[in-house]
């Protein structure tokens, strides 16, 4: 695929990502490594993943960096979070100091970090972070929808355009994070609309509401099934995957879209992180797909609308440590486990180096 600027990614019918000659070939270098078949399992094939995506057998991720995407919601207004939006541009803030949870995890695994304000409900942009503002926050979805027509395909865009500047600054893999206060309500409602799921199956606490505040949270978002006429739609077009989005979605979830959807198009793996990250994934493969080629998942997570996404996606996290953080931090976590296993497949003894005779595989 072209790495030059797209005018839309409209433009594209059909993408291909993903090289399965070079996949089959880095598996076969596994199998040469001194060590019984397929023993680092799922390491062993991401590793091989993202060597196709690349487009090399010579697996290299050190440079690498976790985007966050910024924004509040305008969903806040009916109480459906412990938090005000004041919060977010604070932890922006901090993002922008490389003092958040994230970046301070990125640090200690050789990851840089791109914060990305595309909707704080704040004038201008934190310092250090990248400004690329669609709108001051999403609207209430109660009340209309989340954003326009044109105020999506921006924010789709911008992530899009960030992953091809990254790209272009020579960066390997990339982690995908976000920081928006009510940003698990609107992941709630874009799962729920797209999956065609109960409300209540996946909808959770997000950072911490009471009992009283999760009801409300599953009341608003039953509202927004009703009022967008969301309710038993089990369509996975593009059509009405961007009309969920821009309806109940938030400026974060659109923009992670377009980071999943970059990846795609210009040939760069990206991990997910949690709820928001994976709802992103999710549309992100509706909207264009074969998307998912370029995914690799990082952590199951603590929200319950997580487990059918990754089975759609056919994708089986590692981590399984019952993380909530979020801004990214979970995915950052994979970065140290995947350079140990490339220590192995780039440098560990071969087969032909030792004096033990080389695993076959069997069929059984």
């Amino acid at each position: 695929m072209t790495d030059k600027k797209l005018q839309s990614y409209t433009e594209l019918s059909e993408i291909s990502p993903f090289d399965e000659g070079l996949y089959t070939q880095i598996q076969k270098n596994w199998d040469s490594v001194a060590k019984p078949l397929n023993s680092l399992g799922k390491f062993e094939d991401m590793i091989a993943r993202i060597g196709a995506v690349l487009g090399t057998t010579d697996v290299d991720i050190k440079k690498r960096a976790v985007i966050m995407m910024c924004a509040d919601n305008g969903i806040v207004e009916e109480g459906i979070s412990q938090s005000g939006q004041d919060v977010t541009a604070a932890v922006a803030e901090w993002m922008g100091r490389n003092e958040s949870s994230v970046c301070k995890m990125a640090k200690v695994t050789g990851t840089d970090t791109i914060p990305v304000d595309i909707g704080i409900n704040m004038e201008g942009s934190p310092e250090g972070v990248l400004s690329r503002k669609v709108r001051k926050g999403t609207a209430n979805f109660l009340k209309e929808p989340a954003m326009t027509e044109e105020e999506f395909q921006q924010a789709l865009t911008t992530g899009i355009e960030v992953v091809r500047e990254c790209k272009e600054e020579g960066y390997r893999i990339l982690a995908t994070g976000e920081m928006g206060i009510g940003n698990t309500t609107t992941s709630a409602a874009v799962c729920a609309a797209l999956m065609n799921l109960p409300v209540i199956d996946v909808t959770g606490r997000g950072a911490g509401i009471s009992s009283s505040g999760l009801l409300k949270k599953i009341e608003v978002i039953d509202k927004a099934m009703e009022l967008y006429d969301m309710r038993n739609r089990y369509d996975k077009s593009r059509e009405f995957t961007e009309y969920v989005l821009r309806s109940v979605g938030g400026l974060d979830i659109a923009g992670l879209t377009g980071v999943f959807l970059g990846g795609a198009i210009y040939h760069v793996p990206i991990v997910i992180d949690g709820f928001i990250s994976l709802v992103s994934a999710l549309a992100a493969e509706r909207i264009l797909p074969g998307t998912r080629e370029v995914m690799l998942a990082s952590h199951k997570g603590k929200e319950q609308g997580m487990r059918p996404i990754f089975e759609e996606l056919d994708l089986d996290p590692s981590i399984d440590g019952n993380l909530a953080l979020g801004e990214g931090t979970g995915a950052v976590m994979l970065f140290p486990l995947l350079e140990m296993a490339l220590s192995l497949y780039s440098d560990g003894l071969s087969f032909e180096e030792t004096t033990v005779e080389q695993y076959e595989h069997f069929s059984e």
